[in-house]
């Protein structure tokens, strides 16, 4: 009975195996007969359509703007050297670094009295040579009274000789006394003779002591100007820099001191390539004068002024590439030599040229066109200038077309494309490009100024040169408003 339940267990087991593999069987069946239904039904794959941004090229006049980068300089510099040696016992309490000083005002003083002393011996050997001018003139008029006397003498020698003579033809008179008279009166004439000769050595006297007066007065002038150089005075109005000495110290002839810079007339000195400054000639190959825009940025803080470029460099430093140009600052507030900035300034304007986004053109000078079928075609485009993010091209085919404004690397030939074009209103691209006007310039009350150069003082995160730039602006008679607003909006004003 044993063995009888358990082949009758053994075979209800395998007749449920049976049954569920068969089970399972269907299921894989009924699984690859439905997916090979779905395929059969499946609709076509559709072609990927990617979006992009599009732009319309509108042809028109636009005006290049070049940007360089320069640095500020005077026009006028000049380096303030001693011209005599010794040490120093005055100098001004303006001489200092940034010390303002007016035109003619004592600077230093160098210890005047070797100098003083040269000019007083120089003014005694002048009283000295006037008096021997004295001397030769009085001289010289004795000499002429002793000709006069020997003249005298010599015509009543000659009356005595003609006498003897009458009383010989006579017969009264002898040959002897005629070779005595004229014996007396050759003596006579020989005295005069001598007599010229003392005038003229007494003339010669007097024209080396007039020739020995000039020259001491030469000598005196000398002396007077070597006095004077002990003192260095300020030739024009203006600013103290590079002082390297102290009350007190030693000089020597031709050491530079310091220089003085004229803070109000500065100018600009920028570098641009050959191609730039060929654009800036006119027909006859001269500098057409063109305005620009200077800028200095200086923390939070721009500085802009206009000018207008004067002249160039007459020749390429070794080394170098390009023109250097030099341009006018119409105001100078705020501005300093040394000072980095950057230029720009406008070209003759071009026509018959688009302005598109730098991102559209790509390294050979080619943009993608949407064409028939919103298909992009690739097309050669002539790049004229670079603007910043955007770029000036000449393609008359492509004006009034739709291109690519961003190429990515999914966009090219062929690819189909969904165009999306910008809602907002498209910036006017006939424009000529023209910068910001220079900041406007307001007048501060002594106590906002008071307080925006207190905050500026006691702000320490501001390096030291910028804040004595800033400290110098604001004491102009005016600020630009720029400045003063973000002081102020630090300042919680």
């Amino acid at each position: 009975m044993r063995f009888l339940g358990r082949s009758l267990m053994g075979v209800l087991l395998v007749s449920l195996t049976l049954a569920l593999l068969a089970w399972g069987g269907q299921i894989v069946v009924s699984a690859v007969r439905t997916k090979a239904e779905q395929a059969e039904w499946q609709q076509p794959a559709r072609e990927r359509a990617f979006s992009a941004n599009v732009i319309e090229v509108v042809a028109g006049e636009q005006t290049p703007v070049f940007t360089a980068f320069g640095e500020v300089r005077s026009r006028r510099t000049l380096d303030i050297r001693a011209k005599s040696s010794g040490s120093v016992v005055f100098m001004d309490e303006a001489f200092e670094e940034g010390g303002r000083v007016e035109q003619g005002q004592l600077l230093l003083k160098i210890d005047p009295a070797d100098a003083e002393d040269a000019l007083r011996r120089v003014e005694a050997d002048i009283l000295e040579a006037t008096s021997e001018i004295r001397d030769a003139e009085r001289a010289l008029d004795l000499a002429r009274e002793d000709l006069a006397a020997a003249q005298l003498q010599a015509d009543l020698r000659e009356a005595a000789l003609t006498r003897q003579q009458d009383l010989r033809e006579r017969g009264v008179g002898t040959d002897a006394t005629v070779e005595v008279a004229a014996l007396a009166a050759a003596s006579a004439n020989q005295a005069i003779v001598s007599r010229r000769q003392a005038i003229a050595q007494a003339e010669a006297r007097l024209d080396q002591a007039n020739t020995a007066l000039v020259r001491q007065d030469i000598e005196k002038k000398e002396a007077e100007r070597r006095l004077a150089e002990t003192e260095i005075r300020a030739e024009f109005a203006g600013t103290l820099s590079s002082v390297n000495l102290v009350a007190g110290g030693l000089v020597t002839t031709n050491e530079q001191i310091a220089q003085l810079v004229d803070p109000t007339m500065l100018e600009v000195a920028f570098r641009v390539s050959t191609g730039q400054y060929v654009r800036l000639l006119d027909d006859n190959g001269q500098l057409i004068g063109a305005d620009v825009r200077i800028s200095l940025n200086v923390l939070d803080l721009d500085l802009k002024s206009g000018g207008k470029i004067t002249r160039e460099s007459g020749s390429v430093a070794s080394g170098q590439t390009g023109r250097l140009l030099f341009a006018s600052i119409d105001d100078a507030s705020g501005f300093r030599p040394g000072d980095f900035v950057s230029i720009s300034a406008d070209e003759p304007p071009l026509s018959n040229v688009a302005r598109v986004p730098s991102l559209a053109v790509n390294a050979a000078s080619e943009v993608l066109l949407v064409g028939e079928d919103d298909r992009l075609e690739t097309v050669k485009v002539e790049v004229l200038r670079r603007q910043g993010d955007d770029i000036l091209i000449r393609a008359e085919n492509l004006y009034g077309k739709n291109i690519v404004a961003e190429r990515s690397p999914l966009l090219g030939a062929g690819i189909k494309v969904n165009p999306i074009t910008p809602q907002s209103e498209q910036p006017d691209q006939t424009a000529s490009s023209q910068a910001e006007p220079p900041d406007e310039m307001v007048e501060l009350t002594q106590e906002r100024r008071d307080k925006l150069i207190a905050f500026v003082e006691g702000n320490t995160r501001m390096p030291a040169d910028a804040r004595e730039r800033m400290l110098s602006l604001l004491k102009e008679p005016k600020v630009p408003a720029q400045a003063v607003e973000r002081i102020e909006s630090r300042m919680g004003g």
